[in-house]
């Protein structure tokens, strides 16, 4: 299970459709509104 760095939810990589790359890492999403928060600001979520 992946850790949804905007709202905390776990998150199941094999199942969610919402995931992204950032800097060669995939980064996984519990909503499409999770998703598009980070990409505006993927810095802000990583610290």
């Amino acid at each position: 299970m992946a850790k949804d760095l905007v709202c905390g939810m776990e998150v199941d990589e094999k199942k969610t459709p919402y995931k992204t790359e950032y800097e060669r890492e995939t980064y996984y999403f519990c909503c499409q509104a999770c998703k598009e928060k980070f990409e505006k600001n993927p810095e802000k979520y990583l610290k």
